[in-house]
């Protein structure tokens, strides 16, 4: 795809754990992945993200690293790895690995040596307690309670924005942002094409570690499960000065060909834009940042518009990267079930994905309309579900495994999966549908064949247009093509009046009549 081949282009993200299993245990891994990638491929995906697959005790599913430059034995091995990124290379499939640069596992030697004060004694965030013992500041953890943990070996507090097992490092540190470097070095020679960096947002703390101002109610979830959400995270991330570090990721990267960098941006939605478009405008730091702002329950007309807008009147000369589900969040075709059918719902979500202005995500499973799987409790695994069971269930009901046929097991693992695979997901495999041209998955075919045979779908600027509600339109324009794009979000017909042109690409329950355009439920069209 040559340089910049990021820009517009599909992001494929494989959870590794539950992708494929190659070795009967119940858990997915690189050999089951690389045998796979040929259903990445036909799908019309331009890369392939990995959620961690380094060594790791699974605290947090990877996410707490133990050795940033193996592969936990679970997943396989660094052979496997370069097999992997071979066998994607050759299916012209860029790779993009998940980074998690803001913590470690406490399992890790540097941590065990840190606690000591040795040599990497501040390596991670430790702070003394205030006179009466307790922690230094008001700061919470995303997974509850404080964000300080007392260690008694050294007689300080250190700080952990996740879990207790996941150490903050201090990356205000050069000689830990230079090892951070030194690791992502190791991976761009090894062939990757690109990090994704979870929690990018995080990697700096105020070092006067002031206590965060409290967060103004939001009267559509209040209380919040976590007491996380009440605080008004401006202290504890954020902050100035990790742009540059970023600075120093990018000359980093620049030093390779076509390789790039998305960060993760998990912030409200006050701050989030201008998170997004500072980390993101001009080309010294991020390529583009991830987004949190379609992966919520909003789904409206204007929802969509004023998040794309928003950030392109925030950077101009940035590039956002836009999902609708991924391994965090609950999937959207059980997030957005009362705005239509699933089939319907997952059709039209993708028609409207594939014609958003940036970079575009999608989740394994969500080309089949995968919808989120129903957990006991006995069956968690997730720290979160297990804790706020069940105000908040936890995230494993996105992650159970694809589904491939209709075999035991859904053609995952010939050993008792990892999470449990249950029928109403099973019903929804690749086998089934991908011979059948009214599927999901055909149309995830032909919207993403659609959107790379389009330069105004992947390049093109976006100007939306004033329609009632609840319809969506915009037009995109690039290269003398203009398309003008038109989405039903309701499940009542709608009719455009005035509206013409010629019908294109794979058109749902939609046409074009003498006095305008009709939009059926969940509909959607483009026209030239």
């Amino acid at each position: 795809m040559g340089s910049n081949w990021w820009r517009g282009a599909v992001i494929y993200q494989i959870y590794p754990r539950s992708f494929q299993d190659s070795a009967g245990n119940g858990i997915g891994d690189l050999k089951g992945i690389t045998a796979r990638l040929d259903h990445v491929a036909r799908l019309g995906a331009d890369s392939i993200w990995l959620s961690p697959i380094f060594t790791s005790p699974m605290a947090d599913m990877g996410y707490d690293v133990a050795d940033y430059r193996d592969i936990d034995p679970v997943f396989g091995t660094l052979a496997d790895f370069d097999a992997l990124v071979a066998r994607a290379h050759e299916l012209g499939l860029k790779v993009i690995i998940d980074q998690v640069l803001s913590h470690s596992s406490d399992r890790h030697p540097w941590f065990a040596d840190s606690k000591k004060g040795g040599a990497k004694k501040d390596w991670y965030v430790w702070a003394d307690p205030k006179p009466d013992g307790s922690p230094p500041n008001n700061w919470q953890s995303v997974f509850g309670g404080s964000s300080w943990e007392w260690a008694p070996e050294r007689g300080q507090y250190y700080l952990h924005n996740f879990l207790i097992s996941q150490p903050d490092l201090n990356l205000r540190n050069p000689e830990v942002q230079d090892e951070m470097l030194d690791v992502l070095r190791f991976w761009l020679e090894r062939g990757v094409d690109g990090f994704r960096l979870d929690t990018v947002n995080y990697y700096m703390h105020d070092d006067q570690l002031r206590d965060n101002p409290a967060m103004e109610p939001d009267v559509d979830r209040w209380p919040p499960v976590s007491t996380y959400d009440m605080q008004d995270h401006e202290f504890d991330k954020n902050r100035p000065e990790n742009l540059d570090f970023l600075a120093r990721m990018r000359s980093l990267l620049d030093e390779f060909d076509d390789r790039c960098l998305v960060g993760e941006v998990g912030e409200v939605p006050h701050r989030a834009l201008e998170i997004m478009s500072a980390y993101t405008a001009g080309d010294a730091h991020l390529h583009m940042a991830y987004s949190f702002d379609m992966l919520g329950p909003k789904f409206s007309p204007d929802h969509f518009k004023n998040m794309i807008m928003g950030f392109f009147n925030a950077a101009p000369d940035g590039w956002p990267s836009w999902s609708f589900s991924n391994h965090d969040v609950q999937r959207h075709v059980t997030r957005w079930a009362k705005f239509g059918a699933p089939e319907a719902v997952a059709k039209l979500a993708i028609s409207m994905l594939a014609s958003f202005e940036g970079t575009i995500g999608i989740y394994q499973g969500e080309e089949l309309g995968q919808s989120e799987t129903d957990l006991l409790y006995e069956e968690l695994t997730d720290p979160p579900g297990l804790r706020f069971w069940p105000e908040n269930k936890g995230r494993d009901g996105c992650r159970t495994p694809m589904v491939w046929d209709g075999s035991e097991n859904a053609g995952f693992s010939s050993g008792k999966p990892w999470l449990p695979v249950k029928p109403p997901q099973a019903a929804r495999n690749v086998a089934a549908q991908e011979n059948d041209p009214t599927s999901v998955l055909s149309h995830y075919h032909d919207m993403l064949a659609f959107r790379r045979a389009s330069e105004a779908l992947r390049a093109g600027r976006s100007t939306f247009l004033d329609l009632p509600e609840p319809v969506l339109g915009f037009t995109r324009d690039a290269a003398g093509e203009t398309l003008t794009c038109l989405f039903n979000l309701g499940s009542e017909p709608v009719d455009l009046p005035g509206i013409t042109g010629t019908p294109t690409g794979p058109v749902l329950a939609a046409e074009v009549t003498k006095t305008g355009v009709k939009l059926g439920p969940n509909g959607a069209i483009w026209l030239r």
